[in-house]
C-alpha cells in the first residue's frame, strides 16, 4: 500500500498518507533487502541445533533474567536454554559454529555463542519482542540488545546523575516519613528507580525532538514524581489551599491525585511536561491522556508524533486487570486516536495491592503480556540496577521514535512499606517482607557500586543526601522549573472561560451565509455515485436549502457544523457509526460506491467550506466507550476551542463509560478545577424498542448536577440542536453539554425547523405550546420526544384546555423561563410533569423541587408516567403500548388533587 492510496483532504487521512509515506513498505526494505548472515543452510544436525538454540534465546531467554531484586525465586526450569535439549554435547562448546542472525559475531564457539546469548537476554534485562510479526522491527531490536552485551556503557557523569536522583527520590520519601508521620503518601520506597527513569525519559524524548510531555499515572510514587519531576513543592502539596474552606465552590482533591504542568529542563533544551490529574480508578487516566496528546499534537500539525508524546505508568495488577487498558491499547495505532506510540512504564512492585501470589491476579504470566496485542515490545529490567534502566529507557525512546509504535518498559521492584503508609504488609505477606526488610534500598547498592568503581568517593555520595536534606528543609523545589516560549506560543487561554455567568449569546447565523454553507454542503465537487438512499439524502438536503422541504435533523446538525468551520473554530465528532449516523441521518461522509479500494471514493463536504476553514475530523471509533469517550474528554480538555462531539449508538451504551463521567466529566472541574467543554449525545426516546435502546439514563446524569458543573439538555426540533451545538463553542463558557438526542424524531414530520428559525433564533431552554391556549386549565410539562405524543392524543380528543410546555433544559434549570411560561395561563387549576421512563427514572426526582418552586399560588406538580421499574423499558411491544395510553391518560385527563 503506498501513500498516494490515501485520500489527503483530511487531517485524519493526510496523517495517514504522512505516516505510509514515511514508515510504510518502502521504509522497510533496508531492512528487509539484507541476506541474513550464515543463511546458507549445511548438513550438519549440530550447527542447525546451535541455530535453534540462538532462537530460544531471543524467545525465552528472559525467563532466566536477573529481574527480581528480592531474588525470591528460583528462575523456572527452561529446558529450551539447554544446548543438551538440542543434542548438543559439552565436546561441541569448543567448536566453531555459524552465528546466523546473532548481532556481533558471524562464526565462533559455542561457548561464546552461550555467552553472548547470557549476557544479552539474562542479565539485569530481559527483553521479549519475537512475538512482532514485522522483520524490520525485531531486527532493530535484536541489535540493540544483542550489541550492548548486557554493557551499557554509561559514562561517569550519567553514573553520577542516575545517583543524584535516586538520592532526589529516596531522601524525599524519607523526610515525608518522619515529617508527616501517617499521612497517606503511597510512597515510592522500593522503586525510586522511577525517577531517574523518567528523567532519562524525559532528556531522550527532548534529544529526538519532543516540545510537550504528557505523563499520566496512578497515585502510587504521585507525590514524588510531583516534587521530583514536576518541581512542586513539599508545602504546596501538603498544606491545604485557601479553595479548602466550606464555602469554595471546589471540591478539592487528595494529593496523591494531583496534577501539574511545568517547564522542565534537560541537556538538549527545555520541555513543557504535564502530569494528568487522576482519580483511584487506576488505569482510567490512560485513554485521557491519549487524548489531551492527539489535542496537542493536532494544534502543532504533529502528525508524526515527534513534538508530543505521551508517557503512561502503570501499576502491575492494574495493566492486567482492568479491561480500559485493552480498550486502549486497541485504539492506539487507529487513524482517529493514534499518538504514534506512547512510552509505557510499569512499577512492578511484585504485589499489585494485598496480593503476591500470580495465580490470583492474572492468567498470564507476566502483568505486560496484554501489551502483545498490538505487537509492543517488552523490556523487564531490575529496579536495582539503575544503568540497566537508563539503556531501557533510551532503547524504548528510540523504538518509538523509529517505529512510531508503542513500546512497554517492566521496572520490576519491590514496595517497601504497605499499600499506604497506615498499612501492615506482614500481616499477610510475611515471606516478602523479611525479605524487603533486609534488603538494602537501590539507591544504597547503587552508591556502594558507584565508590566500588571510583566513580566518586563516600563523602560525596554522603554529601549528595545533605545537599538535598537542606533543599528540602528550606522548602526549595528538588526540580526547579526551566524557561521556555511554551506559554507564548503553544499554551491554551483558559482564563477567558474561568468564571464566567454563561449569559446567552447570538447563535443565529445570517441567512445568506446559512445558503453559502447549504451550497458548500450539498456540492459533490468529486464526480463521485452515491448510494441511491444518499442520494435522496443530498436531494433532499437541496430542497431545504431552496425553503422548498422543512429542515431535519441531519441538515440542522451538518450546518451547526459548518457554521463553526466556517468561523475557524475545529470539529471533532466521534462514536460507533457516526459519520453516517445510527439512524442513517447524519451522512457527513459520502461514498463512492463504484471506488475499488478502501482507500479511495471518499468524499466529506465539511472538509470543502473554504481555504481558511477549521479542521473537521469525524471518527467511526472501535467498539469501546469507556476509553474512547475518556480519550476525548482527554482531548477536550486540552483544546476549548474545538467542539468535541462524542455519540453514543444508544444512549444506554454510555454506562460502560460510567467511570468517566462520575469521575472526570461530572466533577472534575470542582475536584481539579479542569474546565471542559465535551459534548456528548446520546439517543434516547422510548419506541418500543425493549430495555437496552430506550433510555440514556437520564436521572442518573440530573443526580450529578450540581453547582452548575454540566449541561443536561433534551431538544426536540432541529433548530434548538443547531443552537446547541453553536452555543457550546460562541459562548465564553466551557461546561460538559450532555444531549439526550433523538432517534425516531429524526424523521417526525413534525419535529422539523425552517431556515428562518437559524436565521433569527437561539436556543429555547422552555419552549411553549405552540397553540398558545391561554384559557387552559390543565398545564403538561414535559421533555423530549413524549410530547409529540401528547399533542397527539391532545388533538385527536380534542382537548382545548390543556397546555403542553417543553422544557428542553433540564439542568441548569431554565426556573425564570419556565416561571414566565406558566404565568401566562392564569386560569390553570392543574399542573402535571408527564415523562416516558418510569417513575423512578428520568426526570420527575431530580427536578420535581424546580417545578414546585416555579408553580404559581402554591400549586404542586403531579406526576405522569410509566410506574417504578427495575427495567427502564418493556422488551413486549403490546405492553409498550399499553403503558403509554395509560400515560396519556393520566397526563391528559386523569383528575388531580392539590
Amino acid at each position: 500500500m503506498s501513500a498516494p492510496d490515501w485520500q489527503l483532504t483530511s487531517p485524519l487521512y493526510a496523517g495517514n498518507a504522512a505516516y505510509l509515506e514515511q514508515f510504510g513498505d518502502a521504509a522497510l526494505a533496508p531492512w528487509l533487502a539484507q541476506p541474513l548472515p550464515g543463511a546458507t543452510p549445511t548438513s550438519d544436525a549440530a550447527q542447525v541445533a546451535v541455530l535453534r538454540l540462538i532462537n530460544a534465546y531471543r524467545y525465552l531467554g528472559v525467563r532466566r533474567a536477573e529481574l527480581d531484586p528480592l531474588r525470591r525465586f528460583e528462575p523456572p526450569p527452561t529446558p529450551e536454554l539447554d544446548p543438551e535439549h538440542y543434542g548438543l554435547t559439552e565436546a561441541d562448546l569448543t567448536r566453531e559454529f555459524e552465528t546466523g542472525s546473532l548481532f556481533g559475531v558471524a562464526r565462533t564457539t559455542l561457548a561464546d555463542i552461550l555467552q553472548r546469548l547470557d549476557a544479552a537476554y539474562c542479565g539485569h534485562i530481559g527483553v521479549e519482542y519475537m512475538h512482532i510479526t514485522d522483520v524490520a522491527r525485531k531486527r532493530w531490536l535484536q541489535e540493540r540488545i544483542e550489541s550492548a552485551q548486557g554493557r551499557f556503557k554509561v559514562s561517569v557523569d550519567l553514573k553520577k546523575k542516575l545517583l543524584k536522583r535516586l538520592t532526589d527520590a529516596e531522601t524525599l520519601e524519607k523526610y515525608l516519613h518522619t515529617r508527616h508521620v501517617g499521612q497517606k503518601r503511597f510512597s515510592l520506597e522500593g522503586a525510586e528507580s522511577l525517577i531517574p527513569l523518567l528523567d532519562q525519559v524525559i532528556a531522550r524524548c527532548v534529544r529526538h525532538g519532543a516540545r510537550e510531555i504528557v505523563i499520566g499515572m496512578a497515585h502510587r510514587g504521585r507525590i514524588n514524581v510531583l516534587a521530583n519531576i514536576m518541581g512542586r513543592t513539599i508545602e504546596s502539596l501538603f498544606e491545604e489551599p485557601k479553595n479548602s474552606c466550606p464555602d469554595s465552590p471546589l471540591s478539592g482533591d487528595v494529593k496523591y491525585h494531583q496534577g501539574f504542568s511545568t517547564d522542565f529542563a534537560t541537556d538538549f533544551g527545555p520541555v513543557h511536561v504535564a502530569l494528568a490529574f487522576n482519580p483511584s480508578h487506576l488505569e482510567i487516566v490512560h485513554p485521557v491522556v491519549r487524548g489531551s496528546v492527539r489535542a496537542r499534537q493536532d494544534r502543532r500539525g504533529d502528525v508524526l508524533g515527534y513534538e508530543v508524546v505521551p508517557v503512561i505508568l502503570h501499576g502491575d495488577a492494574a495493566l492486567s486487570g482492568q479491561g480500559v487498558v485493552m480498550e486502549s491499547l486497541n485504539m492506539s495505532q487507529t487513524r482517529g486516536f493514534r499518538n504514534h506510540g506512547a512510552i509505557h512504564i510499569v512499577i512492578n512492585n511484585q504485589i499489585g495491592f494485598t496480593t503476591s501470589d500470580p495465580r490470583d491476579v492474572r492468567s498470564t504470566l507476566y502483568c505486560t503480556d496484554v501489551a502483545k496485542m498490538v505487537e509492543s515490545p517488552v523490556l523487564h529490567v531490575n529496579g536495582d540496577d539503575p544503568e540497566a534502566v537508563a539503556f531501557a529507557v533510551q532503547t524504548a525512546v528510540d523504538y518509538r521514535y523509529t517505529f512510531h509504535k508503542n513500546c512497554f518498559i517492566d521496572l520490576v521492584c519491590y514496595r517497601r512499606h504497605g499499600h499506604n503508609e497506615q498499612d501492615e504488609p506482614l500481616v499477610t505477606q510475611p515471606l516478602m517482607y523479611r525479605r524487603i526488610q533486609a534488603h538494602p534500598s537501590t539507591r544504597t547498592l547503587y552508591a556502594q557500586r558507584l565508590v566500588d568503581e571510583g566513580a566518586l568517593s563516600q563523602a560525596q555520595a554522603d554529601g549528595l543526601v545533605d545537599e538535598c536534606r537542606e533543599r528540602l528543609e528550606h522548602g526549595e523545589s528538588l526540580s526547579p522549573p526551566a524557561s521556555s516560549d511554551f506559554k507564548e506560543t503553544f499554551s491554551m487561554d483558559w482564563g477567558r472561560f474561568k468564571g464566567a455567568q454563561a449569559p446567552e449569546v447570538p447563535t443565529a447565523v445570517p441567512a445568506s451565509r446559512l445558503d453559502f454553507l447549504g451550497e458548500r454542503i450539498t456540492t459533490l465537487q468529486h464526480e463521485i455515485e452515491l448510494h441511491s438512499r444518499v442520494q435522496k439524502v443530498l436531494d433532499d438536503r437541496r430542497r431545504m436549502r431552496a425553503g422548498e422541504r422543512p429542515m431535519d435533523w441531519g441538515y440542522a446538525e451538518n450546518l451547526a457544523y459548518a457554521s463553526l468551520l466556517d468561523a475557524g473554530h475545529n470539529v471533532r465528532v466521534s462514536g460507533q457509526d457516526s459519520a453516517r449516523g445510527t439512524f442513517f441521518h447524519r451522512h457527513a461522509v459520502w461514498h463512492d460506491q463504484k471506488r475499488e479500494r478502501r482507500q479511495s471514493g471518499v468524499y466529506i463536504p465539511l472538509e470543502h467550506i473554504h481555504e481558511r476553514q477549521g479542521n473537521f475530523t469525524i471518527i467511526d471509533s472501535l467498539l469501546s466507550e469507556e476509553a474512547v469517550l475518556a480519550f476525548e474528554y482527554g482531548y477536550a480538555t486540552a483544546d476549548p476551542d474545538t467542539l468535541v462531539v462524542w455519540e453514543a449508538q444508544f444512549g444506554d451504551f454510555a454506562n460502560g463509560a460510567q467511570v468517566v463521567i462520575d469521575q472526570f466529566i461530572a466533577s472534575g472541574e470542582t475536584k481539579w478545577g479542569r474546565l471542559c467543554g465535551l459534548t456528548l449525545m446520546l439517543p434516547h426516546g422510548f419506541e418500543g424498542q425493549g430495555p437496552e435502546h430506550s433510555s440514556a439514563r437520564l436521572e442518573r446524569f440530573l443526580q450529578l448536577c450540581a453547582q452548575d458543573n454540566i449541561q443536561v439538555c433534551v431538544p426536540t426540533l432541529p433548530a434548538q440542536m443547531f443552537h446547541l451545538l453553536r452555543r457550546q463553542i460562541v459562548r465564553r463558557l466551557r461546561k460538559p453539554l450532555v444531549i439526550l438526542s433523538p432517534k425516531s424524531l429524526l424523521r417526525h414530520p413534525a419535529s422539523t425547523s425552517s431556515l428562518a428559525d437559524l436565521a433569527s433564533g437561539a436556543f429555547m431552554p422552555v419552549i411553549d405550546d405552540p397553540r398558545t391556549p391561554r384559557q387552559a386549565k390543565r398545564v403538561v410539562a414535559c421533555s423530549g420526544r413524549v410530547w409529540f405524543d401528547l399533542e397527539a392524543a391532545r388533538a385527536a380528543r380534542s382537548l382545548d384546555d390543556v397546555a403542553l410546555i417543553r422544557v428542553e433544559q433540564l439542568y441548569p434549570f431554565p426556573e425564570e423561563a419556565f416561571r414566565a411560561v406558566l404565568a401566562a395561563y392564569p386560569q390553570v387549576a392543574t399542573l402535571v410533569w408527564a415523562q416516558e421512563e418510569p417513575m423512578n427514572q428520568g426526570a420527575w426526582h431530580q427536578t420535581l423541587h424546580h417545578l414546585n418552586h416555579c408553580a404559581p399560588g402554591g400549586k404542586r406538580f403531579h406526576y405522569a408516567g410509566r410506574p417504578v421499574a427495575a427495567a427502564p423499558a418493556s422488551g413486549y411491544l403490546s405492553r409498550h403500548r399499553a403503558e403509554l395510553e395509560a400515560l396519556l391518560n393520566d397526563a391528559l385527563e386523569t383528575l388531580c388533587e392539590n
